[in-house]
């Protein structure tokens, strides 16, 4: 599968960037594509997005979730995906925001996208529409601060 890896520094708090990014359902604020994003539970999304003009519908479980830290995640039948969110702390005001996705594109549509970088470009401008979000913003909207681990436990904190 394609891996696609991309950061972006943010002029944020780290904490108030990971607890907006727990806010899934605010999404498609954000994120091209994302039509929308509905928590089922703590740890199970359902997700509607278009992609080059053709809808998908899938669901996705988070696999790990650290407070302030990482969000892992892998999609649960349907279309393949799975990725890892990091939180890396630059210093009071500031956050590095790292992503890392494996994806099977479908169809011969996705695969030439694939093969000319439209994924990674779009994970970019997604980043960047982020990062405009919360620094205008300058407030979470919300937190998720449980922990998930590897084992597929949440605990609370």
């Amino acid at each position: 599968m394609p891996t696609i890896e991309k950061w972006i520094d943010v002029n944020v708090p780290v904490t108030v960037v990971y607890n907006q990014w727990t806010q899934f359902e605010e999404f498609p604020q954000f994120m091209e594509g994302v039509e929308e994003v509905r928590q089922i539970s703590d740890k199970d999304l359902q997700w509607r997005v278009n992609i080059v003009g053709k809808r998908k519908e899938f669901e996705t479980v988070i696999t790990e979730q650290l407070p302030d830290q990482r969000i892992a995640w892998r999609t649960r039948g349907g279309t393949e995906n799975a990725g890892v969110v990091t939180f890396h702390r630059l210093n009071d005001m500031a956050t590095r925001i790292m992503l890392q996705m494996e994806y099977q594109p479908e169809g011969i549509v996705e695969e030439i996208g694939d093969y000319l970088g439209i994924a990674g470009r779009r994970i970019q401008r997604d980043l960047n529409h982020f990062k405009e979000y919360i620094e205008e913003r300058r407030v979470e909207s919300g937190a998720l601060r449980g922990a998930v681990h590897n084992s597929g436990e949440r605990t609370s904190h």
